[in-house]
């Protein structure tokens, strides 16, 4: 039976914390290995991402060389929306008696309670909470009150938010994502423009 983390989300784009976090929990976690999940059509962005390809080519960059890691595309492949649950059960089929860990921020973890069949997903995954400094991730009361295991790991107070910003700015991102990161986006003009790519 293997233990595998499933790390999901936008990537837009995927920074030096997430490849931090993804290493922490490889390790405090002792899994045999992190899925990295780039979400096709995220559904609770207001903003457009960039296209799936770039943030799927970025993901590819930031973990290539990292044996532990491995890019999980079946949000990318899948038609509308990305709902987390749909893609732990479609794995879970393919792949069964194996233990699931679901890696989130503590800002997807206070938020828990609008996802889509919140409650089965706490049945089959145990949760890997990110906290950001200074902070301690608390969920809804709905969810508090359902029977669930949190791992807690710290995370870098580093977010593409910022990092988006700051291309847009013209200032550098180098200490910020992955040096290969970096040069895709410089290669491809991403983040130039308000349209975010």
């Amino acid at each position: 039976m293997k233990r595998i983390g499933l790390f999901g989300g936008s990537f837009d784009p995927v920074h030096s914390a997430h490849v931090a976090l993804g290493r922490l929990a490889l390790s405090e976690m002792q899994l045999d290995e992190v899925r990295w999940v780039p979400a096709g059509q995220p559904w609770q962005k207001t903003a457009q991402p960039v296209p799936a390809q770039h943030r799927e080519a970025m993901v590819r960059l930031a973990i290539a060389g990292e044996p532990h890691f491995v890019l999980e595309r079946c949000e990318l492949q899948r038609r509308g929306p990305s709902f987390t649950l749909d893609t732990v059960r479609e794995l879970q089929q393919r792949e069964p008696g194996h233990e699931w860990f679901l890696i989130v921020g503590q800002d997807q973890y206070a938020g828990l309670h609008t996802w889509r069949d919140w409650r089965e997903l706490l049945t089959r995954v145990t949760l890997a909470v990110a906290n950001r400094p200074g902070l301690i991730a608390r969920p809804h009361a709905e969810v508090e009150r359902v029977p669930h295991t949190v791992v807690a790991l710290p995370m870098m107070d580093i977010s593409s938010t910022e990092i988006r910003e700051r291309v847009e700015a013209g200032l550098g991102i180098d200490n910020l994502v992955p040096a290969a990161v970096a040069g895709y986006i410089d290669q491809h003009h991403l983040y130039r423009g308000s349209s975010g790519s």
